[in-house]
């Protein structure tokens, strides 16, 4: 069973200047394929995809449009429809 060392920290490994070299040669190499790409495909007559429409979402329920009285008066008007 192996000894577990809870006091020791580890750090990040540094980098070396010849891989630091190498990650900017990859990331430049790919950053003049994909200017090159892009060309290309305007020249071809690609256009950028649109974005998507949003759809409408419709209510399940209309609403109606009746004008909603307080219910005093409702009993009011009913009072006196019934009286006529």
């Amino acid at each position: 069973m192996p000894l577990l060392i809870y006091n020791q920290t580890y750090m990040a490994k540094k980098k070396n200047a010849d891989q630091e070299a190498a990650d900017n040669i990859l990331v430049d190499a790919a950053k003049t394929i994909g200017t090159a790409a892009g060309k290309v495909a305007a020249a071809l007559g690609a256009t950028p995809d649109a974005p998507p429409q949003i759809s409408k979402k419709i209510p399940k329920l209309a609403k109606k449009n009746k004008a909603r009285l307080p219910r005093r008066e409702k009993k009011a008007q009913k009072k006196a429809a019934s009286k006529q």
